[in-house]
C-alpha cells in the first residue's frame, strides 16, 4: 500500500525513461499546463488528461503501488514504455505542489486498475491450484537437455580447433580477417545452441581495431574463451558451483533454485543495455539486513523498455532466490510484501584498495567475470591526464574510470555532486576500471543516479 504523502523524486521518475528522448519529452510535460482532471489515490494510482495534438486529450494512468515497479496505461499511440505522458504525469505528481490532488479515480482509470487487480488475483489463485511446476513430461525434458548438451559440446570442440588454428597462424591473421572471422565463428556457436560462446567470440572482432596493444588483449580474451570451452568439455570434473558457472557462461538457462531470502532491498542502480534484438535491464539491489548485493535482470524486445522497473532510491520488502553458480549475484524476484517506497538507507562502503581485492577474489570463483558490484566510501573524482579517476580521500590510492564511464553524462553529474569533496559511489569494478552508477553526497542527501 502506498501512502499518499510518500512521493518519488524527479530523478526516480526520470530513471524510468526508456531513452534520452523520452526523458526530455517527459520533462516538458511535468508541469500543470497540459494537464487536467489529475488526481491520485491512497492505493497508489495517479491519473490525468493530457492535451495533445488531437481533439481529445490523452488518458494516462499509472499504478505506482505495483510491487514490481510502476505499471502504465495511456491512450496515446506511442510504442515506448513508459510514454512521455506517463513520465510527465509522474513528474507532476512528484512535485507535490497540489497539482495532483487526492481523490477517487475516474471510471476509465478505475476500470483499468480493477482489471489489473483481478488479473493479479487470478494469477495467484491459478498458481495455487493449477498445474504444479515440472508436471510436463520429465523424460522428454531430459532428452531435450541431452540433445542440447551434445550440440554445445560439438560447438565447443569446433571452437577449440578454431582458436588453435588462429594461434598457429599468428594473431596478425585476425587483424587481416576483421570482423568476418569472428562473426562466422559466432554464427557457428549460435547453431550449436551456445549463445554465451557466441557472444564472447563476436566481441573478439573489435579488439584488433581497439588501438595500441591489441595483440595482448586479443590473446587474453582468446585464453578466456579457451578456458570456457575447456570448462564445458570437462565439466564433470569441476566442483558443482564452478560447473554451474560454466553452464551459465556458455548460455544454458538455469532455474533460480536458491532458498528465498527476505529483506528490505534498496535499489542501488538501474540501467539498460541493448542491441537490435533485445534490451537488457540490470537492477542492482542491496539487502539492508543481510548486506548482500544482488542483481535482477529484465528483458524487453528491441525498442521497448523491459517491464520490471525499480527506480534508484526505493526500498522493496521482498524475497529473492539465487541462480546457480559460485559467486553469482543474479537472483529472481519472488514474493513482494509491500510496495516500493523511498528510503535514505545507504550501503556500507569500502576503500579503493579493498575494491580491487574484492574483484580479484571474485575471479577465483568466476574467471570470466568482467566486474563486481562495489560501493566506494569517500572518494573524489579527479582528472588523470585525458581521463578521470576516483581518488580515495583516506588513502593514497585511486581507481581509473572505464572508457564507457568517461563518455557518459553521469560523469559530470558526479563531478558536480562532489564539488571537490568526498562522496559515496556505487558502481561496477573490473579489469577495465570502475563504472560509477549511483552516488550519495556527504551528509543526508538522497541517492543520485549516474546512469
Amino acid at each position: 500500500m502506498t501512502q499518499q504523502g510518500v512521493r518519488w523524486t524527479a530523478d526516480q521518475v526520470l530513471a524510468l525513461a526508456p531513452d534520452a528522448a523520452s526523458r526530455k519529452a517527459g520533462s516538458r510535460l511535468g508541469e500543470a499546463g497540459p494537464w487536467s482532471e489529475a488526481g491520485s489515490s491512497d492505493e497508489g494510482a495517479v491519473w490525468g488528461l493530457c492535451k495533445g495534438s488531437g481533439s481529445d486529450p490523452y488518458r494516462t494512468v499509472v499504478d505506482v503501488a505495483d510491487a514490481s515497479g510502476p505499471a502504465y496505461r495511456c491512450s496515446c499511440p506511442s510504442r515506448k514504455f513508459p510514454c512521455k505522458h506517463a513520465l510527465g504525469l509522474l513528474l507532476l505528481w512528484a512535485g507535490g505542489d497540489g497539482a495532483v490532488p487526492p481523490g477517487q479515480p475516474p471510471e476509465w482509470a478505475g476500470q483499468w486498475l480493477a482489471g489489473r487487480k483481478n488479473r493479479a488475483q487470478a494469477q495467484r489463485t491459478g498458481g495455487a491450484g493449477g498445474s504444479a511446476p515440472g508436471s510436463a513430461d520429465p523424460e522428454a525434458a531430459r532428452r531435450r537437455a541431452e540433445r542440447r548438451a551434445a550440440s554445445v559440446t560439438a560447438g565447443a570442440t569446433e571452437l577449440e580447433e578454431r582458436l588453435a588454428d588462429l594461434l598457429r597462424g599468428g594473431l596478425a591473421a585476425a587483424e587481416q580477417a576483421g570482423y568476418g572471422l569472428w562473426e562466422e565463428t559466432a554464427a557457428r556457436m549460435v547453431d550449436a545452441q551456445a549463445p554465451g560462446l557466441a557472444a564472447r567470440a563476436r566481441e573478439l572482432g573489435a579488439i584488433p581495431a581497439s588501438g595500441s596493444g591489441w595483440p595482448v588483449r586479443l590473446l587474453e580474451e582468446c585464453a578466456l574463451l579457451h578456458l570456457l570451452a575447456r570448462g564445458w568439455l570437462r565439466r564433470e570434473l569441476l566442483p558443482d558451483g564452478l560447473a554451474a558457472t560454466v553452464r551459465s557462461r556458455v548460455g544454458l538457462p538455469g532455474a533460480a533454485d536458491g532458498p528465498p531470502l527476505r529483506d528490505h532491498w534498496l535499489v542501488l542502480a538501474q540501467y539498460d543495455t541493448g542491441d537490435t534484438k533485445l534490451t537488457t535491464r540490470r537492477i542492482w539491489l542491496h539487502g539492508a539486513t543481510t548486506g548482500r548485493t544482488a542483481l535482477l535482470l529484465s528483458y524487453g524486445a528491441a525498442g521497448r523498455s523491459p517491464e520490471l522497473a525499480l527506480p534508484v532510491g526505493l526500498s522493496l520488502e521482498a524475497e529473492v532466490s539465487a541462480y546457480p553458480g559460485t559467486g553469482q549475484p543474479r537472483v529472481a524476484l519472488g514474493e513482494q510484501f509491500a510496495s516500493p517506497v523511498p528510503t535514505r538507507t545507504r550501503p556500507a562502503g569500502v576503500s579503493t584498495a579493498d575494491a580491487t581485492v574484492h574483484y580479484g577474489e571474485a575471479l577465483r570463483d568466476d574467471p570470466w567475470l568482467d566486474s563486481v558490484p562495489v560501493t566506494l566510501e569517500r572518494v573524489i573524482p579527479v582528472p588523470d591526464g585525458d581521463s578521470w579517476q576516483l581518488a580515495d580521500a583516506e588513502e593514497d590510492t585511486a581507481l581509473p574510470l572505464t572508457p564507457a564511464a568517461r563518455s557518459r553524462p553521469g560523469l559530470w553529474r558526479l563531478i558536480a555532486l562532489s564539488g571537490g569533496g568526498p562522496v559515496k559511489v556505487f558502481g561496477e569494478c573490473g579489469h577495465r576500471g570502475f563504472t560509477p552508477l549511483t552516488a550519495w553526497p556527504e551528509g543526508a542527501g538522497e541517492a543520485v543516479s549516474l546512469c
